[in-house]
């Protein structure tokens, strides 16, 4: 490459070109800012890892820094970080290796096909092997290590949201046997509080459909698919092992999941484990192909403006957009209202690629969490209720109406809980 030599410029306090005023901050712009010193100690290092070679490819077009959802509250995305590293950024020891959500849109909009859904998990399972994990996520893993769940609750606890539910749950751990629905619950269903509510909602609507289903009950253990992402492939595949045996002292014709997550990892990762392709399905698919049923069903009117938020792992990574939008038109006296950010475009709640288990860390290098950008858009859109199907979305969420103070503008409910208050 030629040799150049530049003049050391300075930048003028007052300056008039052409007429044009480019005093101060402006002179810069005649200013060579070609990056001359480089150190690839690290992009080596990423790049060497199982899984981290794509993150070479990148040619700074910066297409990916528009389309991330972190950027837009901060300042991230692939090119940034290969920049950063082309200069020596130690990754596996950076707050900029856990910001990233997984949620796909970067490699959505990429043309060399810099793919952070592996480059990313590679380098964390790099850093966890160093030892350098935020404590908050730290906590998180050693819970789903012990208890099978990030809350670090007792297995026997799993079922507790059954007791009161007017119909009769099967519990395959007390009565196992072969149902025609294997019901993968998750473990926000079965613990927290709101999660409750939609797995309640979700018993009542199956049994007016007829549907003869069971659950795994205290048995079941976390999907793994965030600690896959987190970069414990240890535990996913510990985690894998369990579950797959379960399925399979249980024999059914469909596995019904409750969390876009699970049925990331069934469908596309339990099966390089194990061999098996599952016959899997997110509840509103399921719920989708008995529509005809569900109109008969729905007596009750929900007249009120609706908009769907798209789960990353639903949507973009595995196609399914019409599902639940389906389900939500199906409701009489609906109105759905899009956001502008939707389908293939559609924003990250922030809970993916273990940000469900970051917030600490994440408000230390962000404007304001992914979840409350998100509520301001769907109060902007005039909407009246957030409609999701995620088990992390509900309590993300309600977290961010209430502070952007939106409690009186917007509520948040699962598709589920919307369908079953219209059965009559």
């Amino acid at each position: 490459m030629t040799e150049h030599e530049y003049q050391n410029f300075v930048e003028k306090e007052n300056a008039v070109i052409d007429g044009i005023d480019v005093s101060g901050i402006w002179n810069r712009m005649w200013e060579p800012r070609e990056l001359t010193g480089f150190d690839f100690t690290y992009l080596d290092k990423v790049t060497s890892l199982p899984g981290g070679a794509s993150m070479r490819a990148c040619y700074q077009c910066a297409e990916c820094v528009g389309a991330c959802p972190v950027d837009n509250v901060g300042s991230y995305g692939p090119r940034k970080l290969f920049q950063r590293l082309q200069r020596g950024m130690d990754l596996f020891n950076h707050p900029d290796l856990w910001l990233c959500t997984t949620c796909n849109n970067c490699l959505r909009v990429c043309p060399k096909g810099v793919d952070m859904m592996q480059v990313m998990p590679a380098a964390r399972e790099q850093a966890i092997l160093d030892g350098n994990v935020p404590a908050e996520l730290q906590e998180m893993l050693q819970n789903v290590a012990e208890y099978g769940n990030p809350m670090g609750e007792s297995a026997r606890r799993r079922t507790r949201w059954t007791k009161g539910v007017e119909y009769p749950v099967r519990d395959l751990s007390k009565d196992p046997g072969e149902v025609d629905v294997l019901w993968y619950v998750s473990d926000y269903f079965s613990y927290h509080s709101r999660g409750n509510d939609a797995a309640r909602a979700m018993v009542r609507v199956f049994n007016h459909l007829g549907v003869d289903f069971g659950i795994l009950g205290r048995g079941e253990r976390c999907d793994g698919d965030s600690q896959r992402l987190c970069g414990e492939a240890g535990l996913f595949e510990e985690l894998v092992e369990h579950n797959h045996a379960l399925f399979e002292q249980n024999p059914h014709q469909t596995l019904v999941v409750s969390d876009p997550h699970a049925y990331n990892a069934l469908k596309n990762h339990y099966p390089e484990l194990t061999g098996v392709e599952y016959p899997v399905q997110h509840y509103t698919q399921f719920l989708a192909g008995r529509i005809a049923q569900l109109n008969g069903l729905l007596t009750g009117e929900f007249a009120r403006k609706v908009t769907f938020h798209d789960p990353c792992y639903l949507g973009r990574h595995n196609g399914e957009y019409e599902a639940p939008r389906n389900l939500i038109e199906t409701v009489p006296g609906v109105e759905l209202i899009e956001m502008f950010r939707c389908k293939q475009q559609g924003y990250c709640c922030g809970g993916g690629g273990g940000g469900m288990w970051l917030d600490g860390l994440t408000a230390d290098h962000t404007s304001e969490r992914l979840s409350e950008n998100r509520v301001r858009e769907a109060v902007e859109v005039g909407a009246e209720v957030l409609a999701v199907c995620c088990p992390y979305e509900v309590s993300r969420f309600e977290d961010a109406v209430k502070s952007t103070g939106n409690e009186d503008v917007l509520e948040v409910l699962d598709i589920i809980e919307i369908i079953d208050m219209c059965i009559g």
